[in-house]
């Protein structure tokens, strides 16, 4: 457990694309990836030990929720995506679901997956991927602005992602460019963060090992 960790998954899809002809797409993400690596994580980022608020999010039917209500007053893992358009994403989520989910489920931990995609895109991952985990969207990146992760893709990566076909003013439910960096999040039953994990690098995520070996320090 894992039998093939998200890393080795990052790995292998970087290798099949190395082997693609150069283009200049391509070059935009790969700079804009190594630019976020060298920045590292944002100041201010929520600390473990403080709460993290409530939030008004929508399912994936578009009916409203909050952040509270999905985790159900238990001990939960909150992971911040940022759209089933992300390749990186879709691993994670995968993983989570093969590697992780049946572990916590045992535990008694809530899995709770939150993007600030629209809530049809969200659907869609559901679907597309079966996850058994909850999916929310986060209009406005409300969460990802308590836990103080919130950015903007650069000029570059923006202009490169719309020759891709992916404007993200259409995607994102509030209209914005904003994403969340991937993050991991361990919330107890009192919405106190008691752990957090975030990823500057949008291609590397929390391992399921880690999160659980976190949960052990927990005595989940």
């Amino acid at each position: 457990m894992p039998t093939t960790t998200i890393a080795q998954q990052v790995t292998a899809l970087a290798e099949a694309m190395a082997g693609l002809p150069p283009n200049e797409v391509m070059g935009a993400f790969a700079r804009e990836q190594a630019e976020l690596a060298t920045r590292g994580a944002p100041e201010g980022v929520l600390p473990a030990g403080a709460k993290l608020p409530d939030a008004e999010l929508l399912d994936p039917h578009g009916e409203a929720t909050t952040l509270y209500e999905a985790l159900g007053g238990q001990t939960a893992v909150v992971v911040s995506y940022r759209g089933a358009w992300c390749p990186y994403c879709n691993i994670a989520l995968n993983t989570y679901q093969a590697e992780l989910l049946p572990e916590l489920t045992r535990r008694g931990v809530t899995l709770v997956a939150v993007s600030p995609q629209a809530p049809d895109g969200s659907l869609s991952m559901k679907e597309k991927n079966d996850l058994a985990f909850t999916v929310l969207s986060d209009p406005g990146n409300r969460i990802a602005g308590s836990l103080g992760i919130v950015i903007a893709p650069s000029a570059e990566a923006r202009a490169a992602q719309l020759q891709l076909g992916l404007d993200l003013t259409a995607v994102n439910a509030d209209g914005t460019t904003g994403l969340p960096m991937p993050a991991t999040i361990l919330i107890d039953a009192d919405r106190v963060v008691r752990w957090i994990d975030v990823h500057s690098d949008y291609t590397t995520r929390s391992e399921p090992t880690e999160i659980l070996a976190a949960l052990d320090a927990l005595g989940r």
